[in-house]
């Protein structure tokens, strides 16, 4: 069977997370339609007949904000493209190249792997910029234009995947989709549905640690999955924004999770937030 690490490294908010999400099967990865939705390098175990495919979906190379998150992003996206068989570069051909392309570019000259161009997003009626990034077939092994949004293409773009892998025993089991485990899914699905509630520059003062998962007994004997959860901002005003006038904002956001949680899982789910000023959540992440 074909067996392989594949990264998929790109610019932020060029649909790598929806991506991995179409390829595998099922959500592994949170999704919005902000900039730097993905801060860490999250693996996707896709089990196919041919062999298996470990995707790691890399944080979006980001040049506009120089803070601590976006050093770390950064030095995870690069680092990720170490030991891998095969590296998806996947644009977005309704936005011009620019520096951070340019960045990725340099990223990428070195790596001794295979490199498939991957260009994302053809749905988009007449993309602006699509023959500027077809331009740059000639420096990689391979082209495929795909919409990870509407599924097409994907079966190709697989087939063009596996092609390149090696052969080899599978690394995770049949029922593991996914290297993340439950606290950090959970943190991270939360994190997802404050970048989409949430305006401007908020998301990006916050971080969500999970500290308590359990299953308590509920009325009528079922069982509720109980998920206990800090919210950690780097101000006081941005904890009041959370936390919205009366608790409205907090309680869309945990209405919209549990919702989440309940249609993927087929459980009853309970949120319990608290949203904690804490300056210095930044400078742990480094």
């Amino acid at each position: 069977m074909k067996v392989g690490f594949v990264a998929l490294v790109g610019r932020s908010n060029t649909g790598k997370s929806t991506l991995l999400n179409a390829l595998v099967g099922t959500k592994v990865a949170i999704t919005t339609p902000k900039p730097q939705t993905t801060r860490q390098a999250i693996q996707g175990v896709l089990h196919g007949e041919e062999g298996q495919i470990i995707f790691v979906d890399t944080p979006g190379v980001f040049r506009k904000r120089r803070d601590a998150v976006t050093s770390r992003m950064n030095a995870a996206a690069k680092g990720a493209l170490e030991d891998v068989d095969l590296v998806l570069y996947v644009v977005d051909p309704t936005r011009a190249i620019g520096e951070e392309e340019e960045d990725i570019l340099k990223m990428i000259a070195d790596v001794k792997s295979k490199k498939l161009l991957v260009i994302n997003k053809i749905d988009e009626p007449r993309p602006r910029y699509l023959e500027d990034y077809r331009a740059l077939s000639p420096d990689f092994d391979g082209t495929v234009e795909v919409s990870a949004l509407k599924g097409t293409h994907l079966k190709t773009l697989l087939k063009e995947i596996y092609a390149r892998l090696p052969e080899g025993e599978a690394i995770y089991p049949e029922h593991q989709i996914t290297n993340v485990d439950n606290r950090t899914w959970y943190a991270e699905l939360i994190r997802e549905k404050l970048f989409m509630a949430l305006y401007q520059e908020v998301p990006y003062t916050i971080a969500v640690e999970v500290d308590e998962i359990e299953m308590r007994p509920s009325k009528g004997g079922e069982e509720t999955l109980y998920i206990k959860a800090r919210i950690l901002t780097d101000n006081d005003q941005h904890k009041r924004m959370i936390i919205g006038a009366g608790g409205a904002m907090i309680r869309k956001v945990g209405m919209n999770v549990r919702k989440e949680i309940e249609h993927i899982q087929g459980k009853k789910a309970f949120l319990d937030l608290e949203v904690v000023t804490d300056p210095h959540w930044p400078e742990r992440m480094q």
